[in-house]
Formats: C-alpha cells, sequence, structure tokens
C-alpha cells in the first residue's frame, strides 16, 4: 500500500527555505507526483472547493465547504491538482487546478495541441484542467479576486498582466514548519491564499488577503493540509457530517 510506504523526503525544498521532512505523503504526492488531493484548512477543518463545478464555467469562484455532499465527491470538486508551472527566481511555481470538469486534450494537430505539447513527463497531452486564477487588483479590489477556468477563458481581469497568459494563474507553494502547505501568487507577493474577512466559516468565500506576516509562509490561518483519498477522515471527520 502506498500509504504505508513512507520515504524520507529530507533534503526535499518547495518553495523556500523549509524542507519536507514530516514523513508526509500527502505533501509528496502533491508536489512531485501530481496526485489530485483534497486540500482541508488548518483552522476549521473546511475544504477548498470551485464554487461551480462545471466544466463550462469558468466565472466562478473558489469556496470553503465543510461538508462534502455526494455531487461534490461524485463530480471531484473536493479534489485539487497543485501542478508545476516554471520557477520565479529559485522557487518553483505552481498552478491549483481543479479535478472537477476537466476537459479533453485538444486533438493531435491543432494549435491547441501544440501549444500543450510536451505537458508531462511522457509528452502526451494532458485533459486541460480549470486553474485558479487571480484578479489583477487583488486584494485592494472589492471585486471577486479568485476565479476558476481555463486560461484562455476567464475574464480579462483575471488574465496576465506581464506579457505572460498565465501569469495570473502561478502560485508559489511552500510547505510551513507545521506540516501544511500556503499560496502566494506571484502577481501579488504581499497577499496569500485565505478568505473574504479572514473568516473561516462554512461556505466563506476564498479571496487574497494581505500577508501580514511578510514571508511566503503565511500564518496558521491561511494554511492548508493536503489530503490524500485514503486520508479524507484523518483527522478532520468533522469535514463530513
Amino acid at each position: 500500500m502506498y500509504t504505508q510506504e513512507r520515504t524520507a523526503m529530507s533534503n526535499l525544498v518547495v518553495g523556500g527555505p523549509v524542507a519536507v521532512n514530516s514523513y508526509d505523503n500527502a505533501i509528496v504526492a502533491a508536489l512531485l507526483e501530481s496526485r489530485p488531493v483534497m486540500l482541508v484548512h488548518a483552522f476549521n477543518g473546511g475544504y477548498l472547493r470551485p464554487a461551480e463545478l462545471k466544466a463550462e464555467s469558468h466565472d466562478k469562484g473558489v469556496q470553503l465547504a465543510t461538508a462534502l455532499d455526494p455531487a461534490t465527491k461524485e463530480a471531484q470538486g473536493h479534489l485539487w491538482y497543485i501542478t508545476p508551472g516554471g520557477f520565479f527566481g529559485q522557487r518553483p511555481l505552481y498552478y491549483i487546478e481543479s479535478a472537477a470538469g476537466q476537459a479533453p486534450p485538444p486533438p493531435a494537430g491543432t494549435a491547441q495541441a501544440e501549444a500543450d505539447a510536451g505537458r508531462g513527463d511522457d509528452g502526451a497531452p494532458k485533459p486541460r484542467r480549470r486553474r485558479v486564477s487571480v484578479h489583477q487588483e487583488a486584494p485592494k479590489s472589492t471585486a471577486d479576486t479568485l476565479q476558476v477556468g481555463l486560461p484562455g477563458k476567464v475574464g480579462d481581469k483575471w488574465r496576465g498582466r506581464n506579457g505572460a497568459p498565465e501569469d495570473t494563474q502561478l502560485w508559489v507553494v511552500t510547505v510551513t514548519p507545521w506540516g501544511g502547505i500556503t499560496f502566494v501568487p506571484i502577481t501579488h507577493p504581499d497577499a496569500i491564499l485565505g478568505f473574504k474577512d479572514h473568516a473561516v466559516t462554512a461556505n466563506s468565500e476564498a479571496r487574497l488577503t494581505y500577508n501580514w506576516g511578510g514571508d511566503f509562509t503565511g500564518t496558521v490561518i491561511n494554511t492548508f493540509y493536503p489530503r490524500l483519498p485514503s486520508e479524507w477522515n484523518v483527522p478532520y471527520h468533522h469535514v463530513f457530517t
């Protein structure tokens, strides 16, 4: 069983000075093996999910839910891929991609297929997944600061402003000293993935908030614990009530 094979990863550094040395297979699986994980919040045990699960939705946000309903589970709305997306200096960058609403790979020979060529170690086209995008004016704007959509289909304010069409979808992922992970958008390095008004209640809206800590590890209130499907009920059993 995979979960019984504990491999020390003490030499792996992800997004900063904190090494993955907690033997947390979920972090390793999410960041190295690109396995879908549940992102459980450190504060109240809720989990991230897209506000809209359908593949054709590209203008809805992200929310924190405290109950896993059958429709969400069936649509894989509770699962996320943390996909490598390049580097920011020495820090690796990632996309936060929803497992809900995946689109099939584009047909071979098309321009879209050529643009996606080589994604993945085997070079084969991968399903197109909706990514979490950041609003250009976040977090100062009162507008929705996050959307889940394909790169070419999110609104104009969620597209890259620095020449790279996907820069508003790239995140610095940092493993925290307490064994969780945090997300900082490269377009807003003074902000961190958190919640509107810092409230982490049921169905609260995920937003960018100012990172008062000033570093890439953030605070406990902005920490998420990746959980593999086999670990859903440990230790956040109240998520499923």
